[in-house]
Formats: structure tokens, sequence, C-alpha cells
């Protein structure tokens, strides 16, 4: 039922919507002003009226919520967020709030449409971003753009779940695209060189070449690496679990956390050579280990600070900056290693479904988005051995060419495993 209050000239008109998830208890209001020259039956038969349509509009759902985006994203954040969320993406979403309620944290939630959405979105991709000394850089990247709006998204999905809107007004608007960059990875006879190079590096820096190792042929994420603990090895089977990361905050420093999806849990099967070099690393560990007593702090991880402790998640990169330019190796990022992974999969034949299983990825999709060059490569050789198939028939020269040419294109992403005995077997099975 419908209250009507008289302030001054204008009328408030409340109408009870029940209770949120807090048992607090959720109040729609409109203000409405007669026209001068009403005479007070008038007045009176229109506020009635008016009283009927906003209390048919509430509880019929086109009006929800009064509560601005601020004070509902706060609570947001308490109620679903830092119970459900993990901690970095949770950090990454606190990082967001200052410039989004500087732009609609002031408005109510019922009155945010997909044009005000739109609008942000333009007013984000012209915002100026600047780097630590002032220094103006360029604008806001469209993928910095965009989690802004999945942020935005988020609070809005749970307000829908709750009943309290009826939309989400992210859903009808146009993102920026963001330019396909060329993926800047190893070839394999760079991994060969790396690896070549690692056989020559300093017992200091063992834990450094058995992570990049590890990152070549498994194509791990940095975290999944630096989680790896020995009980996840079955040394009869080779078999390797992934089932936790390792992650680090300001706030909380190194801490242990799960995989990034549901899919990001899963088994690979290493390499029987690889599988001699992690042995012949977990010996060396518990030497090393031995040598120090009671300064080793207990851990079952693979790769650990001089303590024992777990490895931070710089140190990797470091080691292998410093050792790109004492060797003169050109210099990629970590992750560059999982793409180079997925690269040699692919090329060598590998379907879809196996590559996103031991990628970990949510689904197929995301793996051909994300390798979708990769795929078309292989694709194209595929079509030249059909192409073998129909004119080698007529011009044996043809077929031996071609065939030739297509094992090029399969050896370049065959690794192989250099022992600490010399000897050199093929790994393409697990490439």
């Amino acid at each position: 039922m419908a209250t009507i209050r008289k302030r001054g000239n204008t009328y408030q008109i409340r109408v009870s919507c029940g209770y949120d998830v807090n048992g607090d208890q959720v109040i729609e209001t409109m203000t409405w002003k007669p026209d001068e020259g009403m005479s007070k039956k008038q007045i009176e038969k229109e506020l009635n009226r008016q009283a009927v349509m906003f209390e048919e509009d509430v509880m019929g759902g086109q009006v929800t919520m009064t509560k601005k985006f601020q004070t509902f994203a706060e609570e947001w954040f308490k109620e679903y967020a830092e119970i459900k969320l993990k901690t970095q993406t949770l950090r990454n979403y606190h990082n967001l709030e200052k410039r989004t309620y500087e732009a609609i944290g002031h408005l109510r939630m019922d009155k945010i449409t997909p044009r005000t959405i739109q609008k942000f979105v333009s007013d984000l991709c012209r915002t100026k971003k600047y780097n630590s000394k002032g220094e103006e850089t360029g604008t806001l990247s469209p993928k910095t753009v965009k989690h802004y709006i999945y942020f935005v998204s988020s609070v809005f999905d749970y307000a829908v779940r709750m009943q309290l809107v009826k939309d989400n007004p992210c859903r009808n608007i146009t993102l920026p695209t963001q330019e396909d960059k060329e993926r800047d990875i190893y070839t394999l006879e760079e991994v060969q060189k790396m690896l070549s190079l690692f056989e020559k590096e300093s017992e200091a820096n063992y834990k450094y070449t058995i992570f990049f190792t590890l990152a070549a042929f498994t194509g791990l994420r940095r975290g999944e690496l630096l989680g790896l603990e020995w009980k996840d090895f079955d040394w009869d089977t080779r078999l390797m679990k992934v089932v936790r990361t390792s992650e680090w905050t300001k706030e909380k420093g190194i801490y242990t956390d799960t995989p990034k999806t549901k899919s990001s849990r899963r088994v690979l099967k290493l390499p029987s050579d690889l599988c001699t070099k992690l042995k012949e690393y977990k010996q060396w560990q518990d030497n090393y280990k031995a040598s120090i007593g009671n300064k080793w702090v207990e851990n079952d991880r693979l790769f650990t600070k001089w303590n024992g402790e777990p490895m931070g998640m710089r140190s990797p990169y470091k080691y292998y900056e410093k050792f790109c330019k004492r060797t003169g190796m050109r210099f990629v990022n970590i992750h560059s290693f999982r793409h180079f992974n997925a690269t040699a999969m692919i090329l060598n034949g590998i379907d879809v479904k196996t590559v996103q299983t031991c990628l970990g990825h949510n689904d197929a999709n995301t793996t051909l988005s994300i390798y979708a060059h990769s795929f078309q490569e292989a694709q194209a050789h595929a079509m030249d051995s059909v192409a073998n198939s129909i004119y080698g028939k007529i011009n044996p020269t043809n077929i031996q060419s071609e065939q030739s040419d297509a094992n090029c294109v399969k050896q370049r992403f065959q690794i192989k495993v250099t022992t600490n005995k010399g000897q050199v077997k093929d790994n393409t099975e697990n490439a």
C-alpha cells in the first residue's frame, strides 16, 4: 500500500518492496509536483492516480532499487565478492573502485541504463595514463576498459540474482576492440638453444633451469609452476597433478590458492627424460636441505627460496632476464613459454580438445580464440596433405616435395631433451 507525504509544494509517494538480503526494508519513493492552477480536488484525484501507478510499477518489477551504485557495490564486496572470488581477482576489482565510483557511484541502480554504461566506456577510452614519473604514456588500453565493465557487470549480475533490479545494463553495450598483437614466442631452435645453455648453468641456478624447462614442456602458468609440490608427481606412471597455485598480494604476501578455474585442475603425462631430470633435481634439493640443517623451513615445494620457503613470484623473471643478458638469448616473458607449448601441440596435429585440456582452459572456444593463427596454419598444412593425396598420383615428384615440406613444419616443434648423460631422445608424444 502506497503512503503519501506532503513536502512543501510537492508530494512524496512511498511503497514498501519487502526486505533486502540484510533484512532491511526496501522502500521505493517518487516525488510528484502538481501543475500550477490545479484545484485541491484535482490534486487529490491526480495524486491518488500517481500513487496507484507507482505502486503497480514497483510491484511489477519496473522500479526496484533506489540505492546508489557505490553503496550497493560496497555491499556486494562484503556479501559476495569477499566470500566467492579469489584474492587476486578481489584485489583487482578494488583497484577499479575509485574511477568507477567517480563516474557512476552517485547514480541510483535503477537509473543506470545501457547508455550510461556506454558513456562510461567512451570516457574510459579517452582517459590518459601516466608512468611513475608523471609522464603521459597514452590512454587506457581496451583490455583495461573491459575490466572496468566486468566489475560493473558483476555488481549488476548480483543485483539481478537478488531480484533487486530487473536487467543488467552492461549486456547491451559495445566494448572497444583490442588489437591483435603478434605473440613474441620462441621458435623450436631457440628453445633447444635455451635447454643447451641450461646445461652449462651453475649449481646455484639449478632450480631456475628446471622451472623454465618445465614451463616449456608443460605450458603451466607461472603460479601453477610455483605451486607444484613433490607429492604431485607419480614417477611410476609419469603423471603430474596440477592442483594449486602460488600467488602474492601486498596485503597477504605469498599464499597458496586453488587453480584459476575448475578446468585448470588437471593431470599431465611427462616425457621420461623430463622425469629423470626432475628426479635428479629432487636429489639435489634433498642434499642441499641436509647441508643447511635447521635453517631449512620444511616445505614440499619444488621451487623455493634458499631456506625452503616458497619462491617469490618475480624470482624466475629476474633470473631469466639476467640469464638472457649474460648468454645472449632473446628475452621473452614467462607466459610466452605457455604460448610456445600450445603452438607446438597445435602444429604437431594435436586436436583442439586435447590442447584445451592440457592448458586447463574452461572450454575449447577459449583455446581456439587465443591460438586462432596457429590452428589456421595447421589447417593449411592439412589441406596440403589432401592435395598430396590427389595430385601425388599424377606427379610423384610433387608428393615427395610436399611431404618434405610437411615434415619440416612438424620438426619445427619436436623438442629433444638432453639428459645429463648426453643422450638425446625424441619426445614429440608430449610436445
